[in-house]
């Protein structure tokens, strides 16, 4: 069973709309995931659309992939994906689907106005409301700093600054954090 399937979709926020991708917001979503700016901080940045639809189209990518819409327009993505927490084998099992590792990117077109923060803060909500897991987490390069303000305005905690840690496609080992935050720290 997918996990996702508990949500009622879409989720709304004050001002945005969060709903499960669909092969066909690839186009859509191109619009920004194709900008040098967005390219410089995610895993994945193909140079041609072809390559990013067969990417988007992927089932295990669409099963973890909400759309961000502003007025029924797509603005941005979210990455939801539930993971397994780290347990011993005696309680392997209660370990099991506990919580979520979060990413985002959002048209930079629309940045600067708070979606970002309002969107994860709606994805935030939608893992500790009807997913009901314990913990989400979300890293970031060191130097995406827009990436990290938005994890410390939703109070996400720092849990690591490592040195050096993450290569990144320009061929510089960069600084990486990683943020988390349980649910019973979780104001809404």
């Amino acid at each position: 069973m997918d996990l996702l399937d508990a949500v009622t979709w879409p989720v709304q926020t004050e001002r945005l709309s969060i709903r499960r991708a669909v092969a066909g917001d690839a186009e859509a979503v191109w619009r920004w995931r194709q900008l040098p700016e967005v390219g410089e901080w995610i895993t994945r940045a193909p140079t041609d659309y072809d390559s990013f639809h067969e990417q988007f189209i992927d089932p295990a990518r669409l099963a973890i992939t909400l759309i961000v819409e502003l007025e029924g327009e797509p603005i941005g993505d979210l990455m939801l994906k539930i993971e397994d927490g780290w347990a011993q084998a005696e309680i392997l099992e209660q370990g099991k689907g506990v919580q979520a590792e979060l990413g985002w990117t959002l048209d930079p077109a629309f940045q600067g106005r708070g979606y970002a923060t309002e969107a994860v803060r709606g994805a935030v909500g939608i893992c500790f409301g009807p997913l009901g897991l314990r913990r989400v987490h979300a890293g970031c390069f060191a130097d995406n700093e827009p990436s990290w303000r938005v994890m410390e305005r939703l109070g996400m905690r720092r849990e690591e600054h490592s040195r050096k840690t993450g290569l990144h496609r320009s061929g510089v080992w960069m600084d990486g954090m990683n943020y988390g935050l349980l649910a019973e720290e979780w104001a809404g």
